[in-house]
């Protein structure tokens, strides 16, 4: 596969987890993945200790709300990563792979830093991993 992977990374809010996962992509894995993000149930708002726990490792989310997973159906996606623990509408026709990482949602700072470190673990893998398939394609190709 020449173009980029095409992921979206789901989660309730589209204010934490997602965020934090779009982020991290983009920042690590921008050469084998375009990122997107969006909430089953979106917030208003990026939650101000998402920002500042990416902010700290030099990611800077910008001034992007939270969007609804309506705004991607029908949109092409290699791979939707489903961080919410619930069902995804049928709406997104793409292999889903769900990733269990707690909701810090109410929780103190630390709960934020917890699950950042564990977000960014599983998008390094996930990187990692289409790097490797991008190369099988491409010694294929050769």
């Amino acid at each position: 596969m020449e173009r980029p992977f095409r992921v979206l990374f789901v989660c309730i809010g589209n204010a934490i987890r997602s965020q934090m996962a779009e982020g991290f992509a983009r920042c690590y894995g921008s050469d084998v993945l375009i990122p997107k993000s969006a909430g089953l149930n979106p917030a208003t708002n990026i939650m101000p200790m998402t920002r500042k726990i990416m902010s700290e490792r030099n990611i800077d989310l910008g001034d992007v709300l939270p969007k609804p997973v309506s705004d991607h159906q029908g949109d092409p996606f290699d791979l939707v990563v489903n961080l919410s623990g619930r069902t995804l509408p049928p709406e997104l026709r793409a292999p889903v792979r769900d990733w269990k990482v707690k909701d810090p949602m109410g929780l103190k700072e630390q709960a934020y830093r917890d699950t950042a470190d564990e977000i960014e673990r599983l998008v390094m893998q996930l990187i990692l991993e289409l790097r490797m398939l991008r190369r099988k394609w491409q010694e294929q190709q050769s």
